[in-house]
């Protein structure tokens, strides 16, 4: 009985990484290279310290197009692939799962449980740490390869202690302009230094973008073209703001401020980014990165619709969306 018994544990204690991956999305196929995790992390990250790497962790779920681009088109084989297995150890974790997690401070929480606590809004989320437990960089999406890369780099070579990841970015990204990049946009602000809120009662989307930005462009000819996006427009002020333009400005909330480093307070390091403020002046919501159309439009609709008061989670609030409308006849493509 007591050899039964000590079978038991071990075959438990054997089968509990497997239960913590079988939660994960592996209907997205996560890689074979990413750890069978127990996910708990206060010993996760030192003993990748002593293994000379960090740890790298994924936020996930079933059916998101862009964790399978993440998979199959970053970690799928190659050197993005070859030089994250070399410098980090990568655990998954399930957005929706039950698994218990232990997390770095030592709290005993599940993966949905600490989604939720970390405000995870975006699947993929990857968080990358250092050998102390200090998160270095969270990134909230999806990025192409040609971008994520050099974030990747970033993260590596520990340029966080000189450079920030924008500052970082800008030397590794030089890109020629796209003339699309300034096309004259009716549905943006004509004068871009009056942000504050107020006279029209309405939140404003401000766009951070750059002249050489792809997925900017891509934003706006095609999540901006969209008649449910139109629609949306009717109900928030959108501003775009380009390095350098305007020099200075009032701030939603009234403040007169240099353009600069109300960008710097905002912390934003990718193009496009778009972060949403209530009628008050209020930070209500962004994104960053790289989105499709249909999440694109799904934010207004969070902000416009004054959802993002009622429901924390933007995913479910893209989930409740999508649902509504095939209930409706409607055609839902995540990816369009």
């Amino acid at each position: 009985m007591l050899r039964l018994a000590l079978l038991l544990v071990l075959a438990c204690a054997l089968g509990r990484p497997a239960v913590a991956q079988v939660a994960s999305p592996h209907a997205i196929d996560i890689p074979r290279w990413f750890s069978l995790s127990l996910l708990d992390f206060k010993d996760e990250i030192p003993e990748a310290a002593r293994q000379g790497k960090r740890v790298m962790v994924y936020f996930g779920q079933d059916g998101c197009p862009y964790c399978k681009a993440l998979m199959v088109g970053n970690f799928g084989p190659g050197p993005i692939a070859d030089k994250t297995k070399k410098h980090f150890v990568a655990i998954a974790i399930n957005l929706w799962g039950d698994a218990d997690v232990t997390w770095i401070d030592g709290r005993k929480t599940t993966e949905k449980a600490l989604a939720r606590q970390l405000g995870v809004q975006f699947t993929p989320t990857l968080l990358f740490f250092e050998t102390d437990g200090r998160l270095v960089l969270r990134l909230n999406g999806y990025l192409p390869p040609e971008r994520f890369t050099h974030v990747l780099d970033w993260v590596i070579e520990r340029r966080d202690r000189e450079l920030s990841l924008a500052e970082y970015l800008a030397t590794k990204l030089v890109e020629p302009a796209l003339p699309a990049a300034r096309k004259p946009r009716p549905y943006l602000l004509l004068d871009p230094s009056q942000l504050a809120r107020g006279k029209s009662g309405r939140p404003l989307a401000v766009l951070f973008e750059s002249p050489s930005c792809k997925a900017c462009v891509e934003m706006h000819e095609e999540a901006f073209a969209r008649a449910g996006l139109r629609k949306l427009l009717a109900r928030v002020d959108v501003a775009r703001l380009l390095p350098g333009e305007p020099a200075a400005l009032v701030a939603p909330d009234g403040r007169r401020v240099a353009a600069r480093a109300w960008t710097r307070d905002l912390k934003i390091d990718l193009y496009p980014t778009v972060v949403f403020f209530d009628a008050q002046g209020k930070e209500a919501f962004r994104f960053d990165g790289y989105l499709r159309p249909f999440h694109v439009e799904s934010a207004f609709d969070y902000v416009a619709s004054g959802a993002y008061r009622r429901e924390p989670q933007f995913q479910r609030h893209v989930q409740a969306r999508a649902e509504r409308l095939r209930a409706a006849g409607q055609d839902v493509d995540l990816w369009r």
